[in-house]
């Protein structure tokens, strides 16, 4: 049993941190990838949902970039929380913008997604272009919600907030 000081010091240490991560809400992420997506976007929204049943063990997490936690990240990283035009995954202190995350997270999906790492060679401007022209015409081939999408329970859990 702690000595009442002992016990009051930890205490104290315990709700510093409590308080550290609750500012921080970047401070429980560790490197389990996280990825940012346009939570209003239809496109954006049906790709998390596919890919959802593709990763079975859970190695995604997910975020709207509109999220209190995608705010922190983007601004963590230095980009703007208003510039919705990419997806990004973040492994750790590593971030991946555009095309390069569609690949990263088709190398964490694994086989048979894996293949399309052949793309990394192209270089990433052309990559990037490409994706860009897609970003930029989203909402007018697939529109847009009025709100970030609200996940189904059974799958909650993969979403942070």
């Amino acid at each position: 049993m702690c000595a009442p000081s002992q016990l009051s010091d930890r205490l104290v240490t315990d709700s510093i941190a409590d308080a550290e991560a609750a500012a921080d809400p970047l401070a429980d992420l560790g490197d389990q990838p996280v990825l940012l997506f346009d939570g209003v976007c239809n496109l954006c929204n049906g790709l998390i949902q596919w890919l959802i049943p593709r990763d079975p063990d859970g190695k995604l997490k997910f975020a709207p970039l509109q999220s209190e936690i995608g705010t922190a990240i983007q601004e963590r990283h230095g980009l703007d929380p208003d510039d919705l035009d990419s997806v990004l995954l973040v492994e750790g202190p590593k971030l991946y913008t555009k095309s390069t995350a569609a690949i990263r997270v088709a190398e964490i999906l694994g086989w048979p997604y894996i293949l399309l790492r052949a793309g990394r060679p192209l270089p990433r401007a052309l990559r990037d272009r490409i994706y860009d022209f897609v970003a930029d015409n989203r909402y007018d081939w697939f529109g847009k919600k009025d709100q970030c999408m609200v996940p189904d329970e059974d799958v909650s859990d993969r979403f942070i907030e």
